[in-house]
């Protein structure tokens, strides 16, 4: 590899990337300021938390999911110079995800009656049900605000959606401190109040994005472009067609860290507070490296759009390079920090003890964690998304989750037993990723 060659790739990438990896942050720091602020009301109320998130996240990742595939398809279009085509886009597009998102809220709704069969404790069933119904509200306008911000990270533009989110986090800490700890004449509400500043931080995303595009010549032409078109059950099929995959293998890999979850909380409401603290700071490590994917799918889009191989491969391997050096020196922080980084979350010694031996595991998968999620963004790019999702299912349900009830049961390693499981899916799904694209690039060039 020769450094000045990617040098001008490595500008470009992390040019697109920074907005993106500032709003995914601000995505995860919505559960991040939930549990820290939760963790210091009790651990059962932060046990609720960790239970209510991860079940709510399957529906939450694959509606996200489906709109990414709006991203590809936009980035083609308008590396095309298409102008018709891509407004066209924008307002099937915005069908689609509010259709499948509707039906994803019925059956997360539908799911709330079925919590406390799922093996945890009648505490913890209490605590997290009412703040899973007020997550299942926030669904449909988080789902119109992605839509929106796929559409235009597939034009080049990340910065609307980072600042929405950076706005929209400002607004969740504020309305979770007033409700959570009952501050400025509220009532102290504790989770349920985590659950209603949730809600009204996602209820502001969308409206802020209609706020700013509307004062904005260049972006709202868009939208009055996309009046004009007609509903076509073929584009929005397209757009479903390559969302779904994308949606389900983003579903399958945090089916696996939820199905780890369902099972720390049989081992007590202890492991699963630390598992709750650890996977969210695993979360903000995986969000800068997501960021990084999602500017990825936009350089190979647009890349492919002008038939241009030779810098999709070079925009793919410049990212992969960030990604894996971002990981690295994460990693090491996880090992030299683990026993300090919880005290973020909890003052509980049993909770950080526990936490601090899953955060040594952390940091092995983290290389592996970005691998994965940066080639994924280059075989979407591609518009390459079924058999990546079969890969996903293989590594993470097939292989992952298995490991993970080997080693924490049948061979008693306990908490640390199910990340070794995480571990393995994630290394094995980095590798089949990174072989699969290679095959790609040598398939079109």
């Amino acid at each position: 590899m020769v450094f000045s060659e990617y040098l001008p790739y490595y500008k470009r990438n992390l040019w697109l990337a920074f907005p993106v990896v500032l709003s995914q942050i601000g995505q995860v720091t919505v559960f991040l300021v939930d549990n820290m602020m939760v963790g210091h009301v009790g651990t059962a109320e932060l046990a609720a938390s960790s239970f209510a998130n991860n079940i709510f996240m399957l529906g939450m990742y694959l509606g996200m999911g489906i709109t990414y595939g709006l991203t590809p398809l936009v980035g083609r279009e308008f590396g095309n110079g298409n102008l018709q085509k891509t407004t066209e886009l924008l307002k099937n597009g915005i069908f689609a995800h509010l259709s499948s998102g509707f039906i994803l809220a019925l059956v997360m709704m539908a799911i709330y009656f079925f919590l406390p069969l799922m093996g945890q404790t009648s505490e913890v069933v209490a605590r997290a049900k009412p703040y899973y119904l007020w997550l299942c509200y926030s669904f449909l306008p988080f789902i119109l605000f992605y839509s929106f911000k796929q559409f235009f990270e597939g034009i080049g533009n990340t910065r609307i959606a980072m600042a929405i989110t950076l706005a929209a986090n400002i607004i969740n800490i504020v309305v979770n401190y007033a409700l959570i700890f009952g501050k400025f004449g509220f009532p102290a509400l504790g989770l349920v109040g985590a659950g209603i500043g949730t809600f009204v931080a996602r209820l502001s995303m969308p409206l802020l994005f209609i706020i700013y595009v509307a004062g904005k010549a260049r972006y709202n032409r868009y939208f009055k472009l996309a009046y004009t078109k007609a509903l076509k059950v073929k584009e929005v099929l397209v757009v479903l067609k390559l969302g779904i995959p994308i949606g389900s293998q983003i579903m399958v890999e945090v089916m696996a860290f939820g199905l780890g979850a369902i099972m720390m909380g049989w081992l007590g409401e202890i492991p699963l507070a630390a598992h709750q603290v650890a996977i969210g700071l695993a979360s903000f490590t995986y969000m800068v490296s997501f960021g990084v994917s999602s500017a990825t799918t936009i350089r190979v889009s647009h890349q492919v759009g002008r038939n241009d191989y030779g810098s999709v491969k070079k925009a793919a391997y410049a990212s992969t390079h960030l990604v894996l050096f971002f990981m690295s020196v994460m990693a090491a922080l996880f090992v030299v920090l683990r026993n300090q980084l919880p005290l973020l979350f909890t003052n509980d010694p049993n909770v950080i003890s526990i936490a601090s031996g899953l955060l040594i595991i952390a940091a092995l998968f983290q290389v592996f964690d970005g691998l994965q999620v940066v080639m994924l963004g280059a075989l979407r790019g591609m518009s390459d998304v079924k058999l990546p999702m079969v890969f996903a299912f293989i590594s993470y349900i097939l292989i992952g989750i298995p490991l993970s009830y080997a080693f924490a049961f049948p061979l008693g390693i306990g908490p640390k037993g199910i990340w070794l499981g995480f571990l393995f899916g994630l290394g094995i799904a980095g590798f089949m990723f990174y072989f699969r694209f290679r095959r790609n690039l040598k398939k079109r060039q």
